[in-house]
């Protein structure tokens, strides 16, 4: 695209598009998270924490894409529920790091059933080639617009 084009329609603009789409799906996880009292970045600091436990506030932030400050807050809401526990003071240098309790994983359990159900229905249409397809596609944008080392 020159310097000079626009976007064109919205409808077919996949920037666009995209964003609706990550935003139906925030929409309908919210939803589903809801009865659990749970939000959309705590299930996303659950889930990263169960993959990944042992994680700093900066490395959980930027893995869950919320700010530093925010994933305080996040990490401290979780702990006062018993499903993270931090140490009081850092093994090395300043990081805490965070892992799932008993009860954080049976809370994530919950939790990933019903983001498992959203996922399934947003992916409904798409034949199992097309999801394939559908995720090594976003996988190629991602690459693309991601800093080269």
């Amino acid at each position: 695209m020159s310097q000079g084009e626009t976007v064109g329609p919205l409808d077919q603009s996949v920037g666009y598009l995209l964003k609706r789409a990550a935003t139906a799906l925030r929409t309908a996880m919210d939803t589903a998270l809801r009865p659990l009292d749970l939000t959309v970045p705590q299930y996303s600091c659950l889930e990263v924490l169960s993959q990944r436990p042992g994680l700093s506030n900066a490395e959980l932030a930027r893995a869950v894409f919320v700010t530093r400050q925010s994933m305080n807050l996040v990490l401290r809401g979780l702990q006062d529920r018993g499903l993270v526990t931090r140490p009081t003071t850092a093994p090395q240098g300043r990081a805490l790091p965070s892992t799932l309790t008993p009860d954080g994983r049976a809370q994530l359990r919950a939790a990933s059933g019903l983001v498992r159900a959203v996922e399934k229905r947003m992916l409904e249409p798409f034949s199992p080639a097309d999801r394939d397809r559908l995720l090594h596609g976003l996988a190629a944008c991602v690459d693309a617009l991601s800093p080269q080392e």
